[in-house]
């Protein structure tokens, strides 16, 4: 069994925010009616120097599982638990059929043939933390050790969690669990670690078909920019006015 351990760039990261937040003179007086927590949320008048987001093209997605894996690798998810996953969708005259053996970690057998006979159209989606900008999970949180960067990170500070799930009950996506190894939340960080040392999210890097692209807002020159840009994309549950930053190419009403 792997030992996981805070990740120190997450901590190090909300120091920062403390540090930045504790230099204005009434800040005593606001962490003690809100707690830490309400400034992670935005760290007003920072101007960051990169704006991440994340697209994911369902058009692209053959379903094969290599991101599972690479974030199982990456991240020492524990068995049963996923940060990322994909699921199946197969519209049929009776409605839609959806699955996720595993979180797609080996990929798909063929359908059940008694729903293929049906079958009108069969596509796959990834699925993920939608690193939210007004995240339900972080106003939730009763300690402030979930909390979002300026950057676009929604992370899980795992000093300070207490492992009451109420993160996992508020999040819309189904992203967050309790890890079993250290009863603390646990959740995709967009390979947090990675990003902050000029590396891409293991995700993303082990994708064959360019379905997983992340990059930053602020570089004109991304595709991530330029797809943004091109307002074309859309949003998971956006009756829920969380502002994802998980932008989809392809979304249809039955995974909307």
């Amino acid at each position: 069994m792997n030992e996981i351990t805070p990740d120190a760039a997450v901590t190090d990261s909300r120091r920062e925010f403390l540090k930045h937040v504790l230099s204005g003179a009434a800040s005593a007086t606001v962490l003690m009616v809100y707690g830490l927590g309400s400034f992670a949320q935005t760290a007003e008048g920072e101007e960051a120097e990169h704006e991440y987001a994340y697209v994911i093209n369902i058009n692209n997605c053959i379903g094969c599982g290599n991101c599972v894996r690479a974030c199982k690798r990456e991240n020492s998810v524990p068995s049963g638990y996923f940060r990322t996953w994909v699921e199946r969708y197969v519209t049929t005259d009776d409605g839609v059929y959806v699955d996720s053996p595993d979180g797609a970690l080996e990929g798909f057998e063929k359908i059940n043939s008694d729903i293929s006979a049906n079958a009108k159209r069969s596509f796959t989606v990834p699925k993920m933390c939608n690193h939210c900008a007004d995240a339900p999970c972080v106003q939730v949180c009763p300690v402030g050790a979930t909390f979002r960067t300026p950057e676009g990170f929604v992370l899980i500070d795992h000093d300070h969690c207490i492992g009451c799930a109420y993160c996992v009950q508020a999040c819309p996506y189904g992203a967050r669990f309790i890890n079993p190894e250290i009863n603390k939340a646990d959740k995709c960080s967009w390979c947090y670690h990675r990003v902050k040392k000029g590396k891409l999210p293991a995700c993303v890097t082990v994708c064959p078909t360019q379905t997983r692209l992340f990059g930053d807002l602020k570089d004109p020159q991304s595709e991530v920019t330029k797809i943004f840009k091109q307002d074309q994309w859309m949003v998971l549950k956006p009756s829920m006015h969380t502002d994802p930053v998980c932008f989809y190419i392809g979304l249809t009403k039955e995974v909307v």
